[in-house]
């Protein structure tokens, strides 16, 4: 199967760039979202989640899931860790079987503690499921930037030919088969991000930032190879690059929210809270780690914060007065 025909579900700022990106490739595109928002867009072509870009020329836009799932090859699933559920299981009424889903979102789902394949394979059994996650930001990608992601699925020729359809000369999608590394990545490094834009608005320096964020590698490292991510991945594109991205700039939504906590603003009040994936995986992320015997004292810190079980001040003192010991 070529994937000709790709439908992106989905249309915040990333669904937006990941549709321009597939158009870019030559791919035929239909872009799903609510009803009540599928009119106005298919007739503007620009959303205010991506002021400036324009839809490329060709992308159907709708809000009936039959429209744009029955007749596609394969489907991106851009929507957030927290729905994906609901829209995977939609989907799953109307897609041929052996159509692959990859899900686009990066963390995981409350209350289950499952990945993102995991719930796709749950709620859509007949699907393939898939991950694409990386150092991307939705405006680069969608202003043609030069950008490298990883594109993994238990399947090298599936993820192989997911990879070929999707880049182009800008976005490079690294294929592979270690789905969960992958996920592993994109997770943690959100709540990670979080814990360095603290440090960022709470003006601690840059070399706390640096060691904040060397520090929560080796965490984001022990996780990984507790649930068999392999040491590659965790190095690569969906592990350190990812996180290197996403603690050292605003246009970082964790990181971003993570500056506001910092500077004292309330948990609801600050600015990117419900879009910041981070905030609903650090609970999920810490439970998970214990049950494995997993150290991840930054992302702790992050949870406690976050659940008001320790104040911003309090969070960085317990991280501060850990007791020596060897790297």
């Amino acid at each position: 199967m070529s994937f000709e025909r790709i439908a992106v579900f989905g249309a915040g700022a990333w669904g937006i760039a990941l549709a321009n990106v597939t158009a870019r490739a030559g791919r035929t595109v239909t872009l799903w979202t609510r009803d009540a928002s599928a009119a106005a867009l298919a007739k503007s072509r620009e959303s205010a989640r991506l002021p400036g870009i324009k839809l490329a020329e060709g992308i159907e836009v709708t809000g009936d899931i039959a429209a744009a799932a029955e007749r596609a090859d394969a489907v991106l699933l851009v929507v957030p860790a927290q729905a994906l559920r609901e829209v995977a299981s939609a989907i799953d009424q109307i897609a041929p079987s052996g159509t692959p889903l990859v899900a686009c979102a990066k963390g995981i789902e409350r209350g289950s503690h499952k990945f993102m394949t995991e719930v796709i394979a749950e709620c859509a059994q007949t699907a393939l499921p898939a991950i694409l996650s990386g150092p991307s930001f939705a405006s680069d990608v969608a202003r043609g930037l030069p950008t490298a992601v990883t594109l993994a699925a238990k399947d090298l020729d599936l993820s192989d030919r997911l990879a070929q359809a999707l880049g182009s000369a800008t976005f490079r999608p690294y294929h592979s088969t270690d789905v969960r590394g992958v996920e592993i990545g994109g997770a943690a490094k959100n709540v990670l991000a979080i814990a360095a834009g603290i440090v960022a608005g709470r003006g601690l320096g840059a070399s706390a930032a640096a060691a904040l964020t060397t520090r929560g590698f080796a965490e984001l490292v022990r996780f990984g190879r507790a649930f068999g991510a392999r040491s590659e991945t965790l190095t690569g594109l969906s592990g350190l690059g990812d996180l290197v991205l996403s603690c050292s700039t605003p246009q970082s939504r964790n990181f971003s929210f993570g500056v506001a906590l910092g500077r004292g603003e309330k948990i609801d009040e600050a600015p990117h809270g419900k879009l910041a994936e981070g905030a609903f995986t650090a609970p999920a992320l810490v439970e998970m780690a214990r049950a494995r015997g997993v150290d991840m004292p930054i992302a702790a810190a992050v949870a406690a914060a976050l659940d008001g079980s320790l104040s911003v001040d309090a969070a960085i003192e317990s991280l501060l007065t850990r007791p020596f010991k060897e790297e």
